[in-house]
């Protein structure tokens, strides 16, 4: 059993490291800009920039797409888009179910972006009866008991969990045993998947707890910068006491 841990095997044997893998995404966010705003080619260093890495590394990670642009051009908007894109597998139809109808499963099944990456919304699924039948985004929210079904109608490979914690494990579990083999994980727990089985936690707390530790950083950095500085120490005496010390009060 492996815990909340990411095995891509097919990847891996081409060869492409997971660090490059998880870039991928950035360069095609800022290239789809580029695409939007009809920019036909891009250096490495602009584009770089545009996604927050460096130069050197963005060229070292198309090197493994094969893709090495040209010298005083740069490369080209339009391809790599596409490049990227069937590298990630987002130039197929991606059927996705949400699990969990709270707040935040509202929020993501409202999100625009899945339709324009590649991901389709085929169902959003909630154990609690009254939320059968109600439309979020346009979709009926279905019940719990209809999972595995759902699952298999669709083709599902790809589930979101935004379940509270308690009720994540086996809402997991009813996943993979239905057939889904990757994870997004935005339920706050830690989850166990066998073999195979991909898991992507996505926890705001968390993140939340580690910009706080940052800010207390900087405001410490802050204070330390801005106190007033240590008086200066007064000349010592050479003078010694009988034992070579010092004397605590000095003679007359």
């Amino acid at each position: 059993m492996a815990t909340g841990r990411t095995h891509r095997p097919a990847t891996r044997s081409r060869g492409i490291p997971e660090a490059t893998v998880a870039r991928l995404p950035l360069y095609l966010r800022a290239l789809t800009a580029l695409s939007e705003r009809s920019v036909p080619t891009v250096s490495s260093e602009e584009l770089a920039a545009a996604a927050g890495v460096n130069s050197a590394k963005l060229r070292k990670d198309f090197s493994y797409l094969g893709s090495y642009g040209t010298r005083g051009v740069g490369y080209d908007v339009e391809y790599l888009v596409y490049q990227i894109s069937r590298e990630l597998g987002l130039t197929q139809d991606w059927p996705v179910v949400i699990v969990g109808i709270g707040n935040l499963g509202a929020a993501l099944a409202n999100y625009g972006g899945f339709a324009s990456r590649g991901f389709r919304v085929a169902a959003l699924i909630d154990a609690d009866p009254a939320m059968a039948g109600k439309p979020v985004a346009g979709i009926p929210v279905q019940h719990t008991d209809e999972l595995e079904k759902i699952i298999s109608d669709n083709g599902v490979s790809i589930g979101v969990i935004a379940t509270p914690a308690g009720a994540a494990q086996q809402v997991c579990d009813r996943l993979v045993a239905a057939g889904v083999t990757s994870i997004l994980n935005f339920a706050p727990t830690v989850l166990t998947v066998p073999d195979g089985v991909d898991v992507r936690k996505v926890d705001l707390s968390i993140e939340l707890q580690i910009l706080a530790f940052h800010e207390q950083r900087k405001a410490g950095e802050e204070h330390e910068g801005t106190a007033a500085p240590a008086p200066a120490a007064h000349q010592e005496s050479t003078d010694q006491g009988p034992d070579g010390d010092v004397p605590a009060v000095m003679p007359a």
